[in-house]
C-alpha cells in the first residue's frame, strides 16, 4: 500500500495548506460551483490541468481522457462520457470556455502513430485502439509522410486538437453559443520537456507559446 499511503500524506498536506484557516471558502464550494472553463485534457499523469494553470477547487470543469480527445455530436444509444461532460458545463454551468489541450508524448497518439495496438482484444490494447480510431486516417497519412518518430507524433498530437474543435462544433449547443459570441472554442498543446504552453492561433493555423 505504499503508493495509496503517499497519497495520504499528500491528503495530509492538503489538508494542513489548503482546508485548514479557509473552512468557509470549502463551506461554500459546497453549495455549488461556477467554473471558469471546461477543458478536455489527457489522461496523462504528467499533464494535470490544476497543476499547469495553477487552479484552485471550483475554478475549472475538468475532463480527462486517453489522448483529449473529443468524439463528433452523436444521438446513438451508446455511453457518450465526453458528450455528458460538455453538456453539463456548458449548458448547466454555462461555462464561457471550452478549452482542447494536447500534449507532448502522448502514449495514445504515438498508439495511433504505430498501429501497435491494431487487432489487439479488450485487455491487451484493443479498448485504446478503439478509442484512437477517430484519428486512424489523420495518423495513416502522417506516419505515410513523416514517419512514426516524434516530429510526426507532434504533427499528429496537433492535428488531432484541430480534428477534436472541428468536433466540438459539430455539437448545436457549442455552435449556437459560440456563434452567438457568449462562448470561446480553444485548442493549446503542453510541451512536457519544456514546460511550455502552446496556444492554436486557429486563423493563422498555428500552435504560438505563450
Amino acid at each position: 500500500m505504499k503508493g495509496f499511503g503517499n497519497l495520504l500524506e499528500g491528503y495530509r498536506r492538503f489538508r494542513d495548506r489548503k482546508v485548514s484557516g479557509e473552512e468557509g471558502k470549502w463551506v461554500e464550494l459546497a453549495e455549488g460551483q461556477s467554473p471558469r472553463a471546461i477543458i478536455i485534457a489527457c489522461s496523462d499523469s504528467r499533464v494535470d490541468p490544476a497543476t499547469i494553470f495553477d487552479t484552485d477547487p471550483g475554478e475549472m470543469f475538468v475532463v480527462r481522457n486517453v489522448a483529449n480527445l473529443v468524439p463528433p455530436f452523436e444521438e446513438n444509444e451508446g455511453r457518450h462520457g465526453v458528450s455528458a461532460a460538455l453538456e453539463f458545463a456548458v449548458t448547466q454551468l454555462k461555462v464561457p470556455e471550452v478549452i482542447v489541450m494536447g500534449h507532448e508524448r502522448c502514449g495514445g497518439i504515438g498508439a495511433a502513430l504505430t498501429g501497435c495496438f491494431h487487432d489487439a482484444p479488450p485487455g491487451e490494447g484493443g479498448f485504446v485502439h478503439r478509442w484512437m480510431e477517430q484519428v486512424d486516417q489523420l495518423a495513416q497519412g502522417i506516419a505515410k509522410e513523416h514517419g512514426e518518430g516524434p516530429d510526426a507524433a507532434r504533427i499528429l498530437e496537433e492535428a488531432a486538437i484541430r480534428r477534436s474543435l472541428a468536433n466540438l462544433r459539430t455539437f448545436p449547443f457549442v455552435k449556437e453559443r459560440e456563434d452567438g459570441g457568449t462562448l470561446k472554442v480553444l485548442g493549446c498543446h503542453f510541451s512536457i520537456s519544456e514546460g511550455q504552453l502552446y496556444l492554436l492561433d486557429e486563423q493563422a493555423d498555428e500552435f504560438r507559446p505563450i
